[in-house]
């Protein structure tokens, strides 16, 4: 199994989109990012992706450069990923978000699959 990654933040139906992705396979764990005001709304879906392994990743990206950034996410994902590569799911998000967290993944080592939903899981 794989872990999904996805950025949670701006974006008007990116959230039902990432839920059905997230639903759509068995991940081996699935982390998704965002700044505090996001994460801390996720929560309430937590019980509809109860036999999913989530965790959130709070990251202020408003008020830190993108070194501080890239550096708290590479030691965060580090810590939670034990396989080679990851799915990625940037629908959400910005530039910035997008940018930092292409870079934590690569700066581990990870490879990068990235995927979305359409009628199921699609590999772009």
């Amino acid at each position: 199994m794989i872990c999904l990654v996805a950025i949670i933040g701006y974006g008007k139906g990116t959230w039902n989109q990432l839920l059905k992705l997230i639903n759509a396979e068995e991940w081996e764990k699935v982390i998704l990012v965002g700044k505090p005001f996001f994460t801390e709304r996720f929560e309430r879906f937590k019980t509809t992706l109860k036999d999913k392994n989530l965790e959130l990743i709070k990251i202020d990206f408003e008020n830190k450069n993108y070194d501080e950034i890239v550096r708290e996410l590479t030691d965060q994902l580090s810590k939670l990923i034990t396989g080679t590569e990851v799915a990625l799911n940037l629908t959400s998000g910005t530039g910035k978000e997008h940018m930092s967290i292409i870079s934590a993944i690569l700066k581990t080592g990870l490879g990068i699959r990235f995927v979305d939903f359409d009628n199921g899981v699609k590999e772009v």
